[in-house]
């Protein structure tokens, strides 16, 4: 391996499979991870079968079966829930907005068994193709999310919906409205592929593709010397999730390095050389992250040995601790914990205290942009 590699997290390389040793002790799965999964996959539409522990399977009577049904259906619950976006673009906008909202029902999801299934439709920019796509959220007794830029279009979302009875939001219009006010300027209507509408590749445009490129050459600890060069630099064990983050917060015009963690090889000396509030160190919760682990181990087929040497107990305990020791003596450091948080969210904590420290000037932290 070429020195400037650094030392890839097991992304790249499968778990060590190596000389024997001793079996980790069993640890108790953690509670609030499993609900966590558990809401997430009954958000993606997953079926999730929760029985007891250790409790004997037997099949329900028709009797138990009926009274199970009755109880859902009187709180107007029952599985399989759909929800329909609809956009004139990428609709990452209304995904984004729906999965945000949906955060907030988790456990109901969870304690209720109900699960939801999203239904993403981008590009709609004709009314033929709306109308059918709402009558298929009728017949599925569907709610209806949308954005739509053409003011005509989302007025025959609105129309459609309330004559089909499919409940509705209109995700943009209120905003674009809102804006419109504040501004004392109509918008253009325009959708985001419309042939009038200006697209300019702009100085922001080409810094953002900037930061990605240089963002992947540094990955996983390649290249050290280039550190100095970096807006923000993410260390830390392995799974902690710095090339997911990198490539997120990179997305918005940061150059973003990453630094592995890894027991008994020393850091690159260039990170303890750069400004320490651009160093954000992560940190997780060891019973979390050893169930990261051993599903990763899981997914890449390793033996039972060789899953103990990479999400063992012991191990992982050393690593945290070992990444700990470093942490305390970078006090100019930032630690941010990830247990159970999404990458939007550990962005949003980063960039938030990079921008506090970075200027001063301003009591309240914020990105800006110019359009």
């Amino acid at each position: 391996m070429d020195s400037r590699q650094g030392h890839p997290e097991p992304d790249s390389e499968s778990p060590p499979v190596a000389a024997s040793s001793p079996r980790s002790p069993k640890l108790k799965a953690s509670s609030k991870l499993n609900r966590w999964s558990m809401a997430r996959a009954l958000r993606s539409g997953v079926k999730v079968i929760d029985r007891p522990i250790n409790a004997p399977h037997r099949q329900a009577t028709t009797e138990e079966s009926d009274r199970k049904t009755s109880a859902v259906d009187g709180d107007d619950v029952a599985a399989g829930k759909s929800i329909y976006l609809v956009s004139d673009g990428t609709g990452w906008t209304a995904e984004h907005s729906v999965n945000a909202a949906l955060g907030q029902f988790e456990d109901r999801l969870v304690n209720r068994g109900c699960s939801v299934n999203t239904h993403l439709f981008s590009w709609v920019e004709d009314e033929e193709k709306l109308l059918e796509i709402i009558n298929q959220a009728a017949k599925q007794k569907a709610m209806c999310f949308y954005t739509l830029a053409n003011p005509s279009m989302s007025k025959s979302a609105k129309e459609a919906c309330d004559q089909l009875g499919v409940l509705s939001v209109d995700i943009l219009g209120p905003i674009i409205e809102g804006i419109a006010s504040h501004l004392g300027v109509s918008p253009s209507g325009l959708t985001r592929g419309a042939p009038g509408r200006v697209k300019t590749l702009n100085d922001a445009y080409f810094k953002r593709i900037e930061a990605i490129e240089f963002t992947i050459k540094q990955d996983d600890g390649t290249l050290p010397e280039n550190l100095g060069k970096a807006d923000i630099i993410l260390v830390g064990v392995s799974r902690t999730g710095k090339t997911p983050l990198s490539t997120y917060i990179a997305q918005k015009g940061y150059k973003v390095a990453n630094v592995p963690f890894v027991m008994g090889v020393e850091p690159p000396k260039t990170l303890f050389e750069v400004e320490p509030r651009k160093v954000f160190a992560l940190t997780i919760q060891l019973v979390v992250l050893q169930a990261i682990r051993r599903t990763r181990a899981k997914t890449l087929g390793v033996d039972t040995e060789g899953e103990n040497r990479y999400s063992g107990f012991d191990l992982v305990r050393k690593e945290l601790d070992f990444a700990s020791k470093i942490y305390a003596k970078n006090p100019g450091w930032a630690v941010i914990d990830v247990t159970n948080k999404a990458i939007e969210e550990t962005a949003a904590v980063i960039l938030r205290l990079y921008h506090d420290s970075s200027d001063s000037s301003t009591s309240v932290p914020c990105i800006s942009k110019r359009f």
